[in-house]
């Protein structure tokens, strides 16, 4: 005898525990019952479906029966599928006689499904049964209820039970972490493998590979860790959470956490330049002029950038005012070396850049950092140009040097 008691509580506990409501979970008891009385006490081509009352613990079953007419379905004895020497032999008559029954050669194109008197009800005979019926309706028959089940039966209700709730906790996992994506999720770092980092989520695992790792950092298991959720995967295997820490919106998402300003849309970070574990540039702009963009990302006495920087390692980061005026934002982008003067080529997205002797290698850049970086944030080619010297940068590439005459 079922205790119910007990069954509510655990289908409680599951529904707390998995996220799974009790309705699904109610769902996949009642699929497994139908699939054990089909294994044991079925037809086949026979729909089987079970009702499990959760008061009173007693289950109804019934068969299912689509309601069909010859235009939806082949009512004769015709082999859906006869051979081609059968095919190539009759196929000038229209009905013949076969091993004493008849037998007529169909088109192979026809999409009509074969009558089966299990599975199917014309829709005639299925008026008789109830009024306004149309095609496709399903009519239900009462099944006797059977309680004696073989080892067989049993074993295919444990399975489909199984499928049903991995399949219940999948829905519910997507619906969760895929409202996420786009954003900085925290969690519990559960191995490493292979350079790369899985993590646990309580109902999910994710994984932040080598490549998106910051360099230099060290991860132990154990260990809390936060990573932008770049890509919630559905695959055969499960839920796969893909995640970055070298992401550029990775460093936009921290600062909307510290700076309310961007996070009520105040302040908007315009573009993120980054060479990740390393140094950052970032392009800020107030949508009232009353607030200062950079103050608000820096915040009082530096808390804000300190916050952020600890939380990549100690990447350094440059806070760039933003502008529409391409020389004064390439100028910016540059901080923090002072310029002498800028030329811009609007149609080649180029602008020449003169600093002063002393401010050439601060405006380059360790290994041409600063301007690649700047290059990256502007989307301009910038060519740097004092001591008598002239420093080619394209985007992502490190600066060349070339000696003037």
């Amino acid at each position: 005898m079922l205790d119910l008691k007990t069954f509510k509580s655990a289908l409680e506990q599951l529904e707390e525990e998995r996220k799974i409501p009790k309705e699904k979970i109610l769902e996949a008891i009642e699929s497994a019952m139908a699939a054990a009385y089909k294994k044991d006490y079925g037809k086949k081509g026979q729909i089987i479906r079970a009702k499990f009352d959760l008061e009173t613990g007693k289950t109804t079953f019934f068969q299912v029966k689509i309601v069909v007419d010859e235009s939806i379905a082949i009512v004769d004895n015709t082999p859906p599928h006869p051979s081609p020497k059968e095919r190539e032999e009759f196929k000038s008559l229209p009905l013949g006689e076969v091993g004493g029954g008849e037998y007529s050669v169909k088109n192979t194109d026809d999409e009509r499904v074969h009558f089966n008197p299990e599975h199917h009800i014309m829709l005639e005979d299925a008026k008789k049964i109830k009024k306004g019926v149309e095609l496709n309706d399903e009519i239900i028959f009462p099944l006797e209820p059977k309680e004696d089940y073989g080892r067989i039966a049993a074993q295919t209700a444990k399975q489909v039970i199984i499928q049903k709730i991995r399949e219940a906790e999948r829905i519910s996992i997507m619906n969760d972490y895929g409202t996420k994506e786009g954003e900085i999720i925290s969690g519990i770092v559960q191995k490493v493998e292979r350079g790369n980092i899985y993590i646990d989520f309580n109902r999910a695992t994710g994984i932040l590979p080598a490549e998106e790792q910051i360099p230099g950092e060290f991860w132990e298991r154990g260990r809390r860790i936060r990573a932008y959720l770049y890509l919630v995967e559905d695959t055969p295997r499960g839920i796969n959470l893909r995640l970055s820490r070298t992401h550029p919106k990775f460093i936009e998402k921290l600062f909307s956490m510290e700076a309310p300003e961007i996070q009520n849309g105040v302040v908007e970070i315009k573009s993120v330049a980054r060479e990740a574990g390393s140094r950052s540039k970032i392009a800020v702009y107030s949508n009232d002029e009353h607030i200062d963009a950079v103050g608000s990302c820096v915040g009082q006495k530096g808390t804000r950038v300190n916050t952020v920087t600890a939380e990549l390692s100690g990447e350094k980061i440059d806070i760039i005012p933003w502008s529409t005026d391409m020389k004064i934002f390439v100028t910016n982008s540059l901080s923090p070396a002072k310029v002498i003067s800028i030329e811009m080529d609007e149609p080649e997205h180029k602008a020449l850049v003169e600093v002063a002797d002393d401010q050439l290698s601060l405006a380059i850049g360790k290994g041409g950092q600063n301007v690649r970086l700047a290059a990256k944030l502007t989307g301009w080619r910038i060519d740097i140009k004092g001591d008598g010297k002239l420093i080619t940068s394209e985007e992502d590439e490190v600066p060349v040097k070339k000696e003037t005459e």
